[in-house]
């Protein structure tokens, strides 16, 4: 059965009804705990201020002409430069000058800052003393990542995000195989399981191999849901349910900054946010397979069952899938989809390099998919890093997504794809150039900034998914929005070192990100407009659009509407790979 036939079967039982919206919010709700774990490690692996240690109890503390009895209470003045150093006075009477990565024993017992007599340097072989005012433990603190071990606290997000890639393509593959509903099942349960097993790891190695498996089901999680409510949605609301996946995960970034203010242990931070798993884990049983997949399976008898649920839910008449089956075995369109589908299979990545043009185009689409993945988690990522709350600049930066995924979807119905999409990778790439201008004393400008940033590039990221669909002939679609998701994902996993890039410059990100958005920006320009045009189905078709810069504003029979059954099908392919 063609999947443009059985889209029909929306039209009896109801686009969006009450068995939908419930099968929507449930599975948006998990998408929450998705969002939660890729920005979990923003508080999770701060590195407050610190020093390298030294044993014995200390009697007095010296920083500049400030002294102390407690270390604690120098905190406030040391700064993390290299030649910043405090002196310390131990009950033995012995001095020492405690650096950041060093540390110097006076042979004369001086007690005060200046000194220029002798003195033996030695390494940080008993520890550092951290800053706890603001953070009672992090993985940084808890396993002592600073100094010569500072690249593993870098290598934590990168890692996620290798995690992420492959658990997109890995489950992606489990669920056409063993159902939605199954890996639903299994990465839902992982997600609980292992986000509390972070918790009680007992090293470095265990935390980054059970955080690995983590963004593997996290992964994996995202790109089926967006599989599964798509399957189960009407083409008349598919879009906007597609799109509005995307807020419920900025919702979970927002959970991220309301936890990190408010449990300041790491391990406990982690156990709190990954009970949001829990609810969905306990009723997710109840959730029933697709009827898509349980159609390319054969399984008539059941996806009859299920439409008949979904009729009675919704208050519809059903509709009888045999019938269907019979009209559809006499009038040749499954022959005809089966010829699309073997044409699909003879196809490999090459094809989307048909000829200078479709080349052109194609590294353009990879560039938008690189670019918008790049913004999202620079912004995000350095969110913290802006001055004044850093538990509230990333809560603004995760709440102004919401009203970008709906100005993306009002835009590109409006003014079109390509006329929504420059104007906003030029936007943030002006909003880049902006933020480097602002002094980082004017902490509210920066964040305001910031939020702008991350509005422009959500509006860009939001609906290069359908655009993507829409720019491809049919046989070979799939294929563009698999590879363009892939692009999403590689920089997903160079974000976290663009970011790490502010002790070479601190605009260093958004130097890089700018660059990357005005270029992107300006070739978008030469992409073709799609708005209102009905999908191609051969090379020349598509080529054939290059050319045309204007925007049809004649409504097309449903049959070829942009929203037809191929084009829904991608946008839920493509939104897959949204934040990965």
């Amino acid at each position: 059965m063609s999947s443009r036939s059985f889209e029909l079967i929306f039209d009896w039982v109801g686009h969006f009804g009450r068995f939908q919206a419930f099968v929507y919010f449930a599975s948006a709700f998990q998408t929450i705990s998705c969002g939660i774990h890729y920005l979990a490690s923003v508080f999770m692996a701060v590195t407050p201020k610190f020093s390298c240690g030294v044993l014995g109890n200390i009697s007095q503390v010296l920083l500049y002409n400030s002294s102390s009895l407690k270390i604690e209470d120098a905190w406030a003045l040391f700064t993390t430069g290299k030649e910043d150093y405090m002196v310390v006075q131990l009950q033995n009477g012995d001095v020492w000058e405690l650096a950041q990565c060093s540390r110097s024993k006076r042979e004369d017992p001086y007690f005060e800052y200046q000194y220029d007599g002798n003195k033996s340097v030695f390494p940080c072989t008993d520890g550092y003393f951290y800053d706890h005012t603001k953070w009672k433990s992090t993985v940084v603190t808890e396993w002592d990542l600073v100094c010569h071990q500072e690249w593993f606290a870098k290598s934590i997000q990168p890692t996620f995000m290798l995690g992420v890639l492959l658990g997109a393509v890995i489950f992606g593959d489990l669920s056409d195989r063993f159902g939605r509903r199954f890996v639903m099942w299994f990465t839902s349960t992982g997600q609980f399981f292992l986000g509390v097993a972070v918790a009680f790891t007992f090293d470095y190695y265990s935390f980054i191999a059970i955080r690995f498996l983590l963004a593997m089901v996290a992964s994996g999680y995202l790109v089926v849901a967006f599989v599964y409510v798509t399957e189960f949605i009407g083409t008349k609301v598919r879009t906007w349910a597609s799109m509005h996946m995307h807020a419920f995960f900025a919702i979970g970034v927002m959970i991220v900054a309301l936890m990190g203010y408010l449990v300041r242990t790491w391990w406990l931070y982690q156990i709190f946010l990954s009970m949001t798993t829990l609810p969905f884990v306990l009723c997710c049983w109840a959730l029933p397979e697709t009827p898509f997949w349980l159609l390319s399976e054969g399984r008539y008898e059941e996806a009859q069952k299920l439409i008949n649920m979904m009729a009675k839910w919704n208050g519809t008449s059903p509709c009888n899938i045999s019938e269907m089956l019979s009209v559809e075995q006499g009038g040749g369109i499954g022959t005809n989809a089966g010829n699309v589908a073997s044409e699909m299979k003879s196809h490999n990545i090459l094809h989307l390099f048909y000829n200078w043009k479709i080349s052109r185009r194609t590294l353009t689409v990879w560039l938008i998919w690189f670019t918008g993945s790049l913004g999202y988690y620079v912004f995000s990522l350095s969110s913290v890093n802006l001055g004044g709350n850093e538990f509230l600049n990333l809560f603004l930066i995760g709440a102004v997504e919401l009203p970008a995924y709906a100005f993306a979807c009002i835009g590109m119905d409006r003014v079109g794809r390509r006329n929504t999409l420059t104007p906003f990778l030029i936007a943030s790439a002006l909003i880049c150039a902006m933020i480097m201008l602002i002094p980082q004393h004017c902490s509210v400008l920066n964040v305001l900034a910031n939020m702008a940033g991350k509005f422009a590039i959500g509006v860009a990221f939001g609906l290069i998914y359908l655009y993507t669909a829409e720019l491809y002939p049919t046989f070979i679609r799939s294929l563009a929005v698999g590879s363009g998701s892939m692009m999403c994902r590689v920089g997903s996993v160079i974000a976290p070192f663009c970011v790490y890039l502010t002790s070479v410059w601190i605009f260093m990100p958004q130097l890089l990100v700018g660059i990357m958005a005005f270029l992107t920006g300006m070739l978008t320009l030469m992409l073709p407009e799609t708005l209102g045009k009905p999908l191609t189905n051969t090379w020349e078709e598509a080529e054939e659009r290059e050319g045309k810069k204007g925007i049809s504003l004649v409504k097309l029979p449903p049959t070829v509407n942009n929203m037809d059954s191929e084009n829904t099908e991608m946008i839920h392919q493509g939104a897959a790979g949204a934040h990965e």
